[in-house]
C-alpha cells in the first residue's frame, strides 16, 4: 500500500523520456565530433594527476 503515487510518477517520467524530443544543439555536437582544437578540453593523464600527492608514500 502507498506505492501507487510513486509508480504513477515513475510511469509519467518514463513516458516523458520515451516520447519527448530533446532540444539538441547540433552546432555544438558538430564541433565536438569534428575534433576542433577550440572545443576540445585539455585532458590530463590520470596516472600523472595524483603523482605529486603520492610522492610522500615512496620516500
Amino acid at each position: 500500500m502507498g506505492r501507487g503515487r510513486a509508480k504513477a510518477k515513475q510511469t509519467k517520467v518514463a513516458r516523458q523520456l520515451k516520447y519527448s524530443t530533446p532540444n539538441t544543439d547540433f552546432d555544438s555536437l558538430q564541433r565536438e565530433l569534428s575534433g576542433s582544437e577550440d572545443a576540445a578540453p585539455e585532458r590530463r593523464d590520470p596516472v600523472d594527476e595524483w603523482a605529486d600527492e603520492d610522492e610522500w608514500r615512496r620516500a
